[in-house]
């Protein structure tokens, strides 16, 4: 199962790509044996469209286009359940048992995503009731999701 990271923008050079980077290298030695590919990003470019409806609309489509078919659909939304991380990997795993492609988290511009894609979603993710700029969020998914492998490979990164 590949996992992975849609965003709108990109991570600039800097401390925060410099660790979403470490964290996805780390992801990808635990995953070997747990049937994972390891983290992908993929960037997609903001909407330079002067009306916010049509900036949402623009991105939505462009984060829709990168799903694969089969896909498990995660949105990172502040109104979303805030999980453990010990969730997360369950869900990880049962993604991973019920024979899905892939698990996509999708993290959407300062805009929001378009009701059509938030339909999408069999899931949403938040890192707690405060707002985090896109690339600290972007930075703490790749933890958590390098903390789900490292929980369901059993190595003691994670100690509850």
């Amino acid at each position: 199962m590949r996992i992975v990271v849609a965003a709108v923008g990109r991570l600039k050079r800097g401390p925060e790509t410099e660790l979403a980077t470490r964290y996805a290298k780390r992801a990808a030695q635990t995953r070997r044996s747990l049937g994972l590919r390891g983290i992908e990003t993929i960037e997609i470019r903001e909407s330079r469209a002067a009306d916010a409806a049509k900036r949402m609309i623009e991105e939505s489509i462009a984060l829709a286009n990168v799903i694969p078919q089969d896909a498990a659909v995660a949105l990172l939304d502040a109104g979303g359940e805030n999980m453990d991380s010990a969730g997360l990997a369950a869900r990880l795993s049962q993604w991973r048992s019920d024979g899905r492609t892939a698990a996509v988290f999708i993290i959407g511009g300062p805009d929001g995503l378009a009701d059509s894609l938030r339909d999408k979603a069999e899931f949403r993710l938040a890192f707690g009731a405060a707002t985090w700029p896109h690339q600290l969020v972007r930075v703490m998914l790749m933890e958590q999701l390098y903390r789900a492998t490292t929980i369901l490979s059993g190595h003691p990164y994670h100690r509850a």
